[in-house]
């Protein structure tokens, strides 16, 4: 029979739990090093089928029944680089709530300015370096570890635990989450509550984040003669006035904008709007003496981030109000607004199972209450709200945010050993509460 749930949180087995992860911070500082070490770069998408196979590798010898899911057909997969998921169930005694830790394999490129080979996994002075230790390799290992700590007390309880490694968050999840979600992965009643161990700070829960559009505008107008630039119409100048009227309309009344989501940090609370890219005329990279000619193309990529108490459509509306301005100011000019992603603010209820679970179990291990925030960038919990249509997700995970992508990424060794125990306790208590 189940434990009640009195017996199932008492402060003994906690006590225990707790323990057994103590014990293990050697072994989970080497799962992390050992995922970091596996140069899982996105893009293009490397290594990310022995990345998974790590995971599955630790977990089948623990009773969980591991699956390999690729992403066939979803951006970015071929046989060079298969978008390679792994999922893993354990059962308990009897039918009950699922509770899930997903964690993304995949890292984005070191870049320059590293002290430390950034995947070799160096320890020094408490903290575990290299890209992914933060975001989100060291959540993961934590993970796991509070998982098998669990298992290993031989606990009899109803429902399920998983785990899954997914790819290609840091490009947009389409061939992680987004495609695991479309096959019922992330949905009830296979699954209950989701925890994300995102880098988040090993105090605070992450409830959801804002929305994003980004999308390419180009500038059409029409090639001449550089010597005489009245015979043409120069797209470069057109989208310089769509710039400026940006700058001196639409920013102000970004900036004015106030969202009741805790996003962290506090500035993001205004909607934001950042050019990604712009280019224009002779293509990049050109070398010698250029043509003399008006550009008859500009193009730009714009990062809009929206608030949860704001309309899409509204949102696009504003821009293309001032290109039509722009379009009717100058004759010759046109214009095209391309969509490249959209994804809609989300945000769990303060008061959601998976959140108040997590608020408690912080309270508990570290003696202080959690702090309720939001993301100003999205994560892959935007699919499981989405397509998977649960709601019972969050982040929460070691790991300072302005960490993540930085050189010298770290993360803090305590903090992956403090968040592994939440992450424990968080999970007795979901599935005690069937």
């Amino acid at each position: 029979m189940p434990l009640p749930l009195a017996e199932l949180l008492s402060p003994a087995l906690l006590d225990r739990v707790f323990a057994r992860i103590d014990a293990s911070r050697e072994d989970m500082v080497g799962l992390a090093r050992d995922l970091i070490r596996i140069p899982t770069v996105n893009p293009p998408g490397d290594a990310y089928t022995p990345c998974a196979e790590l995971i599955g590798n630790r977990l089948r010898p623990r009773g969980f029944a591991v699956q390999y899911k690729r992403g066939e057909g979803t951006q970015g997969d071929n046989d060079r680089y298969p978008r390679t998921n792994v999922i893993a169930r354990v059962e308990g005694n009897r039918p009950g709530p699922c509770v899930h830790f997903n964690g993304h394999i995949d890292v984005v490129d070191p870049g320059h300015g590293w002290t430390v080979d950034p995947f070799a996994g160096v320890v020094r002075d408490g903290r575990l370096y290299g890209r992914g230790s933060c975001d989100m390799k060291g959540g993961l290992a934590a993970a796991i570890v509070a998982v098998e700590a669990i298992l290993d007390e031989r606990l009899p309880f109803h429902g399920a635990l998983e785990i899954s490694g997914t790819v290609d968050e840091e490009t947009g999840g389409f061939g992680g989450v987004a495609f695991l979600a479309r096959q019922g992965f992330f949905s009830k009643p296979r699954v209950d509550h989701v925890i994300i161990p995102e880098p988040l700070q090993v105090d605070r829960v992450c409830l959801g984040h804002r929305g994003v559009w980004w999308a390419e505008v180009e500038m059409r107008g029409r090639v001449g003669h550089g010597s005489m630039p009245f015979l043409g119409v120069s797209a470069i100048r057109g989208m310089g006035r769509f710039l400026s009227l940006v700058e001196q309309e639409l920013h102000p009344k970004l900036d004015a904008r106030r969202t009741r989501m805790p996003v962290e940090p506090p500035g993001a609370r205004a909607s934001t709007l950042n050019w990604n890219s712009i280019h224009g005329g002779l293509a990049e990279g050109y070398e010698g003496v250029p043509s003399p000619l008006v550009a008859d193309s500009c193009r730009l990529v714009l990062d809009r981030r929206f608030l949860i108490e704001e309309d899409i459509e509204a949102v696009k509306a504003e821009v293309v109000e001032l290109l039509e301005r722009v379009k009717q100011e100058r004759a010759g000019l046109g214009y095209t607004l391309r969509d490249i992603v959209v994804f809609h603010p989300t945000m769990a209820a303060p008061d959601a199972p998976v959140v108040q679970a997590l608020d408690a179990s912080i309270l508990q291990v570290l003696g202080r209450p959690a702090q309720h925030i939001a993301s100003p960038g999205t994560y892959d919990q935007k699919h499981v709200s989405r397509i998977g249509h649960l709601q019972d997700c969050v982040a929460y995970g070691p790991g300072l945010l302005e960490q993540a992508h930085q050189p010298d990424e770290f993360v803090i060794i305590d903090d992956m050993v403090a968040s592994a125990k939440v992450m424990a306790a968080a999970a007795l208590r979901l599935l005690a509460s069937s």
